[in-house]
């Protein structure tokens, strides 16, 4: 099977969520989630729990934890690609508010796949 490829979802004036958060994370809770980006990239559709869960309306998320301290990461695919939206550190269940706003990105990226997709 192919690597798939991964982007990061970026916003109409070219901010990346998902760099913001992780940005703002201790340096092995952001080694833990680029390992599971990763992840992401070598298995794509395959990948499960316990590094990655589906959500609901199309999104998937990325699993990470530190001792008590649980690092999410929310995605969906278009076509054969992953398109990580943003990050999230959680206590319980994922907040529907982030789900939501990962199902808006979503339908922005569907729209506009060049405009939506950071550029490296």
């Amino acid at each position: 099977m192919p690597p798939t490829k991964v982007v990061i979802f970026c916003e109409a004036d070219g901010s990346a969520p998902l760099l913001d958060w992780l940005d703002g994370l201790p340096a092995k809770a952001q080694d833990k989630c680029i390992v599971r980006i990763e992840r992401l990239k070598a298995l794509g559709y395959e990948l499960r729990r316990p590094e990655a869960d589906t959500l609901r309306d199309g999104i998937h998320e990325l699993r990470a934890r530190i001792g008590t301290v649980n690092y999410r990461m929310l995605y969906f695919f278009h076509g054969q690609t992953a398109v990580v939206s943003h990050g999230l550190t959680k206590e319980s269940g994922v907040p529907s508010r982030e789900i939501d706003l990962a199902v808006e990105r979503k339908a922005l990226f569907q729209a506009d796949p060049e405009r939506h997709t950071l550029k490296e």
